[in-house]
């Protein structure tokens, strides 16, 4: 009798708990942010804006590594795996992606933007491993192609939570009108430059260069692993010196030691320009964003060009 009564008062307790534990299981997945994944620092810096916390984003490239390398930790093929949605940078970047197989709406965003032949890539990237097709795959260093990938972000964050469609659109708007004024500054500030080329370790920035109107001189070719040629340095050191130029530039995640011997013979400054694959650590903990980065190298290009 004494049992009979226990499991009477234990179906009371049940009957009681269990719509409680069904709403709160309802809350919670009514609650849970869809997960979206990027590949690139400037793919997230759009989604971190327009987005405004409505997701959880996960940067799939850590801070401080370099993005021509990278290769995704089983862990972090496991979110990717999980996510409602990816978007990779496309363009021969992340060579990861060839075997993934995606489980989720994914974008290559490279088939959105406009991309760059490389029209000398036999000459100067015969040794390049990391590309072997025809396009430039830095495309987000043209404000107008981050423009259209801030376009086709928000439409999917729409397509993804339709209940915050005004919030994507108001923020999309304000971060396209930061893009724009970015490419005024840009304009303004080359516009009148006594010098027209810059001195890179590796050819990451022609889309800036193509849309502002200056040269590019680098030592390797799109990948800044490439072994940098006795032949190359040469060339560059004598043309430093002709064209009397101040600063050459190397980037983070590479090795500085070919380009501060160019710049110790030919006796001028060296200083880091961001091609802005990813950001550091350093540059993370800052929380500087694809405008700050993008304005600090303006700064320097401007300084080097000898600008007005």
């Amino acid at each position: 009798m004494k049992n009979f009564r226990n499991i009477i008062f234990i179906l009371i307790i049940a009957l009681f708990t269990l719509p409680v534990y069904v709403y709160a299981s309802k809350q919670d997945s009514k609650n849970q942010k869809p997960t979206v994944s990027l590949s690139t620092f400037a793919l997230y810096d759009i989604a971190k804006n327009i987005s405004q916390d409505t997701f959880e984003l996960v940067m799939i490239l850590p801070f401080g590594v370099d993005a021509h390398s990278f290769e995704p930790t089983p862990k972090l093929m496991a979110k990717i795996l999980q996510s409602d949605l990816v978007v990779y940078s496309g363009a021969g970047l992340e060579p990861w992606t060839r075997s993934f197989e995606f489980k989720s709406k994914v974008i290559d965003m490279s088939k959105s933007v406009k991309l760059l032949e490389i029209k000398d890539e036999h000459e100067h990237h015969e040794h390049d491993e990391h590309y072997h097709g025809a396009v430039d795959p830095h495309y987000w260093l043209d404000i107008q192609n981050m423009i259209s990938v801030a376009k086709l972000i928000t439409a999917e964050f729409i397509k993804l939570y339709p209940r915050n469609t005004d919030l994507y659109k108001k923020n999309s708007q304000k971060y396209i009108s930061m893009l724009e004024s970015l490419d005024a500054k840009y304009k303004r500030s080359l516009t009148n430059c006594k010098k027209d080329t810059i001195i890179v370790n590796h050819n990451a920035f022609s889309y800036l260069s193509n849309r502002y109107g200056f040269h590019i001189e680098a030592l390797s070719g799109l990948s800044p692993d490439t072994q940098p040629s006795a032949k190359n340095m040469v060339r560059l050191i004598k043309h430093i010196k002709e064209h009397k130029l101040s600063t050459v530039f190397f980037e983070s995640f590479v090795s500085d030691k070919a380009m501060k011997s160019i710049a110790n013979e030919a006796k001028v400054g060296v200083d880091v320009l961001q091609p802005l694959g990813n950001i550091t650590a350093d540059e993370a903990s800052q929380n500087l964003s694809y405008e700050d980065i993008m304005l600090i190298n303006l700064e320097k290009i401007s300084k080097a060009l000898a600008c007005e």
